[in-house]
């Protein structure tokens, strides 16, 4: 169905400017009618043009053609639906990750900054007062900076993960439409639905933490070299413990990475005997088969 049918109202966010957008200024009109009576469907904005699933999926295809010519069987290349997404939307992804630098930058500054400023109140100190309002401004520059930008960056890459999502839909959709007799019988359907409505989702997850791969070793060296100057070797007891729950958390990680593949096998079980028993409904009540099968599905929901 042509989305342009349900209604016509023009998204904001196409004509906003960067100060709207940063401050969601746009989508004030539609929280002013929220506040005078209950939104209906013909209140809601047209989806964006980067948004749509058709653009979206084109995007994602083109890259994945270029990954399916690996194919070859001179080159013995593989295709990687990674590098595929990496090229369609890696470039907003990393500037994204600037902002999550500055972002987390700030966070360590501001606690320096706040110290310099409580040094002043001290009994004995001897710091000038412009030297106190310049802490002060400091610090108070650093809460406006994540106050504005925190909430932008959460928006971006939760879009991303957005699109991320959609197009993977879009090509599993344009994949089973192409499958063989073959194919057709080592896929079940509960796999293709857990796909599209569970795993998908890990892209909306991930997206908001990926870049804190990088970021995280960055920050906590900054924060021990700050540590060392102001404690000295006394610092890097509460580092050894951070050390020491690495190989915890890898180990936890792994547990429930094996624990989440045996789930999602349920899960597709699952999801395949619900589509036959539905398929077979009248099949089901003509025969009075509801207990057997109700005790089936309990089984397998209980495994």
């Amino acid at each position: 169905m042509d989305e342009g049918t349900k209604h016509v109202n023009t998204n904001p966010l196409q004509k906003a400017n960067w100060l709207s957008k940063l401050f969601f200024w746009w989508i004030n009109p539609l929280f002013k009618v929220g506040y005078k009576r209950n939104l209906e469907v013909e209140d809601m904005y047209n989806v964006v043009h980067d948004d749509s699933a058709d653009y979206l999926s084109n995007r994602l295809q083109k890259e994945w053609d270029k990954e399916l010519k690996k194919l070859n069987p001179e080159t013995k290349g593989n295709p990687s639906l990674l590098r595929a997404m990496v090229r369609a939307f890696g470039k907003q992804y990393m500037l994204f990750g600037l902002i999550t630098f500055v972002e987390e930058a700030t966070k360590v500054v501001q606690p320096v900054l706040l110290g310099g400023l409580i040094r002043y109140f001290s009994p004995g100190s001897t710091m000038e007062p412009w030297e106190a309002y310049m802490y002060a401004a400091g610090v108070s520059f650093c809460a406006m900076f994540l106050a504005i930008f925190h909430h932008p960056y959460f928006f971006g890459v939760q879009r991303i993960g957005m699109w991320l999502r959609i197009a993977s839909c879009s090509l599993i959709y344009k994949k089973s439409l192409r499958l063989s007799h073959s194919s057709l019988g080592k896929t079940t359907t509960g796999q293709i639905v857990n796909l599209m409505s569970n795993d998908v989702n890990r892209f909306d997850q991930a997206v908001i933490f990926l870049h804190f791969l990088w970021i995280g070793p960055l920050e906590a060296i900054a924060a021990l070299v700050i540590l060392w100057y102001m404690l000295g070797p006394a610092c890097l007891a509460g580092y050894a413990v951070l050390v020491l729950l690495i190989p915890v958390q890898g180990w936890m990680g792994k547990l429930f990475a094996k624990l989440r593949r045996k789930t999602a096998v349920q899960t597709d079980e699952r999801v395949r005997i619900m589509s036959e028993i539905i398929s077979g409904m009248r099949v089901i009540k003509m025969y009075c088969w509801e207990k057997p099968f109700g005790e089936l599905i309990r089984r397998v929901r209980k495994s």
